[in-house]
């Protein structure tokens, strides 16, 4: 059976128009005969650090609001559940969620927000890369769980959409410990698709209204798509996202992991597209993304070619010391000496950890000059 892609179009978050497309992708999806009364609809939007939402960092607290207003119009329970890039305790939770606007929201609609924090270590039994983790409770005893990515470009695996968010579920910290044990990209890709098929959200609605390109996930630009999707399957819906943002699906590791595997489709090709598909609108992609060259050198030139042309981060200026980057460090790579954070390149797996954590936004990306196309 063919999956099916809800495309919608939105040019802000304002206004009944919103609350009314998410609706109209629910009936066109036939979500509402998915969704029974009295289910706890878990809602994971991507809330990876404390931002304004018009930083188009995080999922819109507006877009969440329309999405949880429809649940509860089926007769569902909504719980909102998160976990950030840093530690993850229930004050650090409560004031991720206060940052992120989600507080007002909750309580003006009736959501409840996830602020317990606790976690269980699961096996995955189907994984290929990632067969151990943990992953937060409420994705475990959920009836329904309802992804909630926000389209963005990644440093590390150049675009962050519907499989990618399920990484929240993991807690905290331990996100670092995945990213040491899978440092090179293909593994991590995998480890991301092994993690999303084990939880197996039902339903993905991705917020591209405001996405962010460039440096992303955190450090990129805001990029006024306009753009909304959603389906049953995150993986169909990665691929219609990613084209539409201007990547070809195939050469994305995570994407073509999903293909491989049987997950998804290749190509919208193998798609049933409803709602309003409109032209792609070329994202700018992060400047950590690798090289595609490296793979059409002869074998022997390839590693040294890697090591030359894959990018590290780099302290820049307006450091104020705050260890956000020393603490997500899986490697424990970053010290702070005299205020300001230091990188043990020894030591350095480049996952970009640092550059996604930091509240200042002053860890950049660098490469060699003769890589910066």
């Amino acid at each position: 059976m063919r999956e099916r892609v809800w495309l919608g179009q939105r040019p802000g978050y304002q206004g009944e128009g919103l609350f009314e497309k998410i609706n109209e992708a629910f009936e066109a999806l036939g979500v509402y005969d998915e969704i029974k009364p009295g289910m706890t609809v878990v809602l994971k939007p991507n809330l990876i650090q404390r931002s304004k939402p018009q930083a188009a960092i995080c999922t819109h607290p507006l877009f969440t609001a329309a999405v949880g207003r429809c649940v509860k119009r089926a007769g569902g329970r909504v719980l909102i559940a998160e976990s950030p890039g840093g530690p993850y305790t229930p004050a650090v939770m409560k004031a991720i969620f206060k940052g992120c606007g989600y507080t007002d929201m909750a309580e003006a609609n009736g959501f409840a927000l996830y602020t317990e924090c606790r976690s269980r270590e699961v096996s995955l039994p189907q994984a290929q890369r990632c067969r151990q983790v943990s992953i937060l409770e409420p994705f475990l005893s959920g009836d329904f769980i309802i992804n909630l990515p926000k389209l963005k470009t990644h440093g590390m695996v150049g675009y962050s959409g519907a499989v990618k968010n399920m990484f929240g579920a993991v807690p905290g910290l331990q996100k670092p410990e995945v990213h040491c044990r899978f440092p090179e990209k293909e593994d991590f890709s995998k480890a991301l698709v092994d993690i999303c098929a084990f939880l197996s959200p039902q339903l993905s609605v991705m917020d591209g209204i405001w996405a962010m390109e460039g440096d992303g996930p955190t450090g990129g630009t805001r990029r006024e798509a306009g753009l909304m999707g959603a389906s049953f399957s995150p993986y169909a819906l990665d691929v219609c996202m990613a084209e539409l943002a201007g990547f070809a699906a195939q050469p994305l590791p995570m994407l073509a992991e999903c293909a491989q595997r049987g997950l998804g489709p290749k190509t919208t090709e193998e798609i049933d597209l409803l709602g309003s598909p409109q032209e792609p609108v070329r994202f700018r992609k992060a400047r950590a993304a690798s090289t595609d060259f490296i793979d059409k050198l002869p074998g022997p030139l390839r590693p040294a070619a890697k090591r030359w042309s894959t990018p590290w981060p780099k302290i820049g200026k307006g450091c104020i010391g705050c260890g956000k980057c020393a603490e997500s460090c899986p490697k424990k790579a970053i010290g702070i000496r005299e205020g300001r954070a230091e990188i043990d390149y020894s030591a350095c797996i480049r996952c970009f950890c640092c550059h996604e954590m930091c509240p200042k936004h002053v860890v950049g990306v660098r490469r060699l000059g003769l890589f910066r196309w």
